[in-house]
């Protein structure tokens, strides 16, 4: 995999072009830079609607990562158990390695926002009075040796948005505490 990524760089530079796509099986990543340096502050955009993780710095795009989520609906999250990934705007709060997926970042889910459409969603009996909103929502690999979930879009989760392993790692790497994260449909 080295030698096809460094192949590619090569290829790119002496073509000229600034953004490449590295192919794993069905579905790719793809960059806009030939280097690893983010520039400034970083933030991400999962888009669940086209299935990608999308990383921007202050010079704008810089890579996108194809993913899967929980439920095959991609509604947003409306109480525990759904297994729908939420929506709305979000921060990482923890990283650390995790024995099923690798590596895993949690996000702030639920938020102030989070609960106001919860308390909603049960005054309008959308949801019961007994839900409860859930919580320990965050971006990981998949299972070992699972990865063809990401390429055949095959929702697995319990609402959290899942990488292949080595992209996760790629992603856990670059991405520090803090970093702002936009879920969207």
């Amino acid at each position: 995999m080295k030698r096809f990524i460094l192949s590619a760089i090569i290829i790119c530079i002496a073509a000229g072009l600034t953004a490449f796509t590295i192919h794993t099986k069905k579905r790719a990543v793809r960059y806009n830079r030939l280097n690893n340096e983010l520039n400034g502050v970083p933030y991400l955009i999962v888009d669940k609607s086209d299935y990608e993780l999308q990383v921007y710095d202050d010079d704008g795009w810089y890579a996108t990562y194809p993913v899967v989520f929980g439920s095959k609906t991609l509604e947003d999250k409306m109480m525990e158990g759904d297994r729908k990934t939420p929506e709305g705007t979000f921060k990482i709060v923890s990283k650390r390695p995790h024995e099923k997926w690798g590596k895993i970042m949690l996000i702030d889910y639920p938020t102030k926002t989070d609960y106001e459409k919860f308390k909603q969603r049960k005054t309008k009996g959308v949801i019961p009075k007994s839900a409860k909103i859930g919580g320990g929502i965050g971006i990981h690999g998949t299972w070992p040796r699972d990865d063809m979930a990401v390429d055949y879009f095959q929702n697995w989760t319990n609402g959290c948005v899942s990488l292949k392993r080595e992209e996760m790692d790629e992603l856990y790497d670059m991405i520090p505490i803090g970093t702002r994260v936009t879920i969207q449909r």
